[in-house]
Formats: C-alpha cells, sequence, structure tokens
C-alpha cells in the first residue's frame, strides 16, 4: 500500500489573470497530492489520534461517518497502514447497494457497523463492540487534536507570506487549524458547504484558545449550493472549466465550491489590493463517483 508523501505538497499559482489588476496573488496549497486516499485534511486532522492511539496499546480504531465520508476511507486506509483494525459507525440503515466509499473502506479491511440517525446522533456504540483496546475518533476527526494535527499542515508552506487563508469547512476542525497557525494579522476565511448551520462558528470557536479566538476569522455562508452534497450544472461546469486552466481536480462536495467562492470573491473585489492568498486543498475526491459518469473531464 502507498505511503505517504509529503514532498509532493507544492504552492500552486491559481486565478493569475484575475489577480493582476488589482496586484492580488492567489495560491493553493495541494495536500491533495500526499496520497491518492488519506488526501488533503485527512491525514492531518487524524495523526495525533493515530499518535495517541499508539501510545496508549489500543488495537481497534472506531470512527464515525456518512456512507459518502472522505473520513471513513481515509480512516480505514490510515488503519491499514497502521495496524490498527478498524471498525466504522455508519449514519444511517445498511444501504442495498454500498457506495463507493464505503466499498472501498471495506476493501481497505474496515467492518460497517450501519446505526439509526438518533443513535448516530446520541454517538450509541452497539454492545460488544467498545471494548478496552478500542479508540474512538470523532466524525471528520472534530476535536483539539484534529485541529491541532491540521494546524502542522501549514508547515509546508511559507506561511507568514500570506495574508488570508482560505478553506471548505465541513465539522470545522480545519478552519480551527488554520486559525491557530496564523498570526492576528492575516485573516481566516472558511467556505461553508453545510446549508443554515448555525453552530458552524460556535463549533470551530470550541477548538480554539481564548488568544485564539481575538483573531481575524470570518464564514462566508453563500457558496453551499444547496447543502452538503449538493451541487448544481454551474458548480460542475465550474469545476470542469477551472481543470482546463489549473489542472487541480476538485471535489463537488468541498473543494469545487472552495474555488467557486473565490473565483466569485475575486471579481467582487472582496480582496484588497497586494493580498497574497493561500487556497487549503483539502483532497477527498473520492466523492465524485457518485455523479453520472461524464460529469466531470477528470
Amino acid at each position: 500500500m502507498q505511503e505517504l508523501q509529503f514532498n509532493n505538497i507544492v504552492v500552486q499559482p491559481v486565478f493569475e489573470d484575475l489577480g493582476f489588476e488589482r496586484k492580488i496573488t492567489i495560491s493553493v496549497l495541494r495536500l491533495d497530492l500526499i496520497h491518492p486516499v488519506i488526501s488533503g485534511n485527512k491525514w492531518f486532522k487524524l495523526k495525533y489520534y493515530i499518535e495517541e492511539a499508539k501510545k496508549k496499546n489500543k488495537k481497534k480504531i472506531i470512527p464515525f461517518g456518512g456512507a459518502w465520508s472522505n473520513h471513513i476511507v481515509a480512516m480505514a486506509c490510515a488503519s491499514s497502514l497502521n495496524n490498527f483494525q478498524s471498525i466504522a459507525i455508519i449514519r444511517g440503515e445498511e444501504p442495498a447497494e454500498y457506495s463507493a466509499t464505503l466499498k472501498a473502506a471495506k476493501q481497505y479491511g474496515m467492518e460497517l457497523i450501519f446505526t439509526n440517525r438518533q443513535d448516530y446522533r446520541d454517538k450509541n456504540i452497539p454492545p460488544g463492540i467498545l471494548t478496552s483496546d478500542a479508540y474512538i475518533i470523532p466524525e471528520g476527526g472534530y476535536g483539539k487534536p484534529g485541529a491541532e494535527g491540521f494546524s502542522t499542515a501549514l508547515a509546508y508552506c511559507n506561511k507568514n507570506s500570506f495574508t488570508h487563508f482560505i478553506s471548505a469547512v465541513g465539522t470545522g476542525t480545519m478552519m480551527a487549524g488554520v486559525i491557530k497557525a496564523v498570526s492576528g494579522r492575516q485573516q481566516v476565511i472558511g467556505v461553508p458547504v453545510l446549508k443554515n448551520n448555525y453552530d458552524q462558528l460556535p463549533a470551530i470557536e470550541r477548538l480554539l484558545t481564548l488568544e485564539e479566538r481575538s483573531r481575524d476569522y470570518r464564514l462566508i455562508k453563500e457558496y453551499h449550493f444547496g447543502g452538503y452534497a449538493k451541487y448544481t450544472p454551474e458548480l460542475t461546469g465550474f469545476m470542469n472549466s477551472f481543470y482546463k486552466e489549473s489542472r487541480i481536480p476538485t471535489d463537488f462536495v468541498y473543494t469545487g465550491k472552495l474555488f467557486f467562492a473565490i473565483k466569485d470573491l475575486i471579481r467582487k473585489n472582496y480582496f484588497s489590493v497586494d493580498s497574497n492568498i493561500l487556497v487549503i486543498h483539502s483532497g477527498g475526491l473520492q466523492g465524485n463517483t457518485s455523479l453520472t459518469e461524464g460529469t466531470l473531464i477528470f
């Protein structure tokens, strides 16, 4: 199985024609290049959880997620690489046909336990699974170890040179990690992919210290395209044109919406003259397998 390739991480310029007049520089931190499965933000959010599980001599990892969760398939692969047994608690009833995500997770040796949505919300684990050698990882890696882990991802760029950092937002763990890593003179922007999630900002702030909460960060909520895993022909069309221009693949759940938002914000003159913007590519392209064949050109 392929190991993680951190030397593959690069900072790639994008949207150069749009930023030229206002002397704006836009670059992408290509975290998606470290691994075909544990790509983007996944490893960084998981690494301190995995380290702790090893220190405590745990043998079994128990993550939570949905049928199309990037976190689940990444956790299955990471568990295999680190010699853990993995048992995932999956939201919802067992489907007649497994998603590509669930099929991939099983290929990496993960056992799947399906639970009703109420038990999932209450984080009820079926009897016999939560043994003394088990270690629970929250959905999406949400938690202080996840945020602290992701903060280390900015070591792969010259973080002090940027005025803005922008990422997609699901659980908020990655954005909290970015806030932890930057200074008070830099702005962190999150683009939520969920609609009407009013707990998102409080969830992020629960992962921050009092000093970190005083830093400059904000959510821009107009680019969810209808909600989590929702999309339109406008979005997929943009993803194709962006790939033609940059050769950067995106997914319709997270990064497609992120780059669409950035391009729109540049056109609306959201960023001041001489801004130097770092976009964080969080990987997770496996969700695109749910799209009709031929929707995307990559």
